[in-house]
């Protein structure tokens, strides 16, 4: 089983940057997904979550009109946009797989985003 974020970096305040994270191992239709965020000396923070067909979001009111979640079950990939960058952002970004019925959920490794001028 393997979740694999990508697509972090370092950008300017007011910028944007697109995380994606691949699954593998797992049936992915199956599992809800969320994105965390852990930033420097702080808890690790709910940003976004998608269910299992896509069907209905739900974001952190610190990134609502900001940040979308999607998702594309055939490409066993869950994607999150952030827009409108600010250094509030910053932090370690991780995907998350959670089967309810099964009892099963798994972590990716985390991806780290910067925003500074």
């Amino acid at each position: 089983v393997q979740l694999v974020e990508s697509g972090g970096g370092s950008v300017q305040p007011g910028g944007s940057l697109r995380l994606s994270c691949a699954a593998s191992g797992f049936t992915f239709s199956n599992y809800a997904m969320r994105w965390y965020r852990q930033a420097p000396g702080k808890e690790r923070e709910l940003v976004a979550a998608i269910r299992s067909s896509g069907g209905r979001t739900d974001y952190a009111d610190s990134v609502k009109g900001r940040f979308t979640i999607s998702r594309v079950n055939a490409k066993n990939t869950v994607y999150l946009q952030m827009n409108s960058l600010t250094p509030e952002d910053t932090g370690v970004y991780y995907c998350y797989a959670n089967w309810a019925a099964g009892g099963r959920t798994y972590w990716g490794q985390g991806t780290q985003v910067t925003v500074s001028s």
